[in-house]
């Protein structure tokens, strides 16, 4: 049993009994989220990909500290990824998003024989592409920082008004759920201290989808330290990887345009599942 909770969506006819539409043949998919939020959630969430359970089991995986998982003194992307390895069971697609397709990329390079397919949802893997200008800039910015041990008097609402209304995006309500959510990324290992084997991702032929926002319709401030290192990447990790790349109107993809991404997928995993 896996050490995190799962949320499991099966809507296929005949689901569990093997019967109706194939059931019991298609392969099913990982999905493993971001910061701030955790695997079912409506707003950063997947809760925009149930659609497509209806042809197969999708496992959303909340990492330690968020969602329904056990609290951690440290989120830390090393040990996701070793989560992610239980979920997987046998085999099945892997779908990241964020700094969770950081720990996507690296539960792949450990067990690429595990991983059907890997989809990359703006995937935060600067370390990746830190050959490119624009992540250059936002790794020297960062790292003179000490993430993961902010000061005593910021609190969870503090710190989620200050990641979203300082970069001109909405406040979300803070519930207890998110606030707990923001006080496990408050105190995340530092996504720039990960080291991302990507030979070894690409020595075993793991089929690659990247997805990734156009940001014209970001905030500005948003745009200019966010959207564009993440598109950055995303074009790093399509030519290292051999990825196919996707482009979506808007800056949170998989929520904003829950269809089109949602087709991406499907056209993916069914040429390969």
């Amino acid at each position: 049993m896996a050490a995190v909770h799962v949320t499991v969506w099966d809507d296929r006819e005949g689901a569990g009994e093997g019967a109706g539409k194939g059931a019991g043949r298609r392969v099913p998919a990982v999905f493993v989220h971001n910061i701030f939020t955790w695997g079912n959630d409506a707003l950063y969430g997947f809760a925009g990909q149930r659609p497509l359970a209806d042809s197969r089991r999708l496992l959303l995986m909340d990492r330690r500290g968020y969602g329904d998982s056990p609290d951690t003194a440290r989120s830390d992307f090393e040990v996701d990824a070793g989560d992610v390895l239980e979920v997987l069971g046998e085999g099945a697609h892997l779908v990241g998003h964020g700094n969770g397709g950081v720990v996507a990329l690296l539960a792949a390079a450990r067990r690429p024989d595990l991983v059907r397919s890997l989809a990359l949802i703006q995937p935060s893997a600067f370390t990746a592409a830190a050959d490119r200008p624009v992540v250059a800039d936002l790794l020297d910015r960062v790292r003179g920082r000490a993430p993961g041990v902010p000061d005593d008097d910021v609190t969870p609402e503090r710190f989620l008004r200050a990641s979203t209304e300082g970069i001109g995006l909405p406040v979300p309500e803070p519930t207890p759920r998110r606030l707990r959510a923001t006080a496990t990324s408050m105190r995340e290992r530092p996504i720039w201290e990960a080291q991302i084997p990507l030979a070894a991702i690409r020595g075993a032929a793991v089929p690659v989808l990247v997805i990734c926002g156009t940001w014209e319709d970001a905030p500005t401030a948003y745009r200019e330290y966010v959207g564009l290192p993440l598109m950055a990447v995303a074009e790093s990790l399509t030519d290292s990887l051999g990825a196919r790349l996707v482009r979506v109107p808007g800056y949170y993809p998989h929520t904003q345009r829950p269809a089109a991404v949602n087709a991406a997928l499907r056209e993916f995993w069914d040429s390969g599942a």
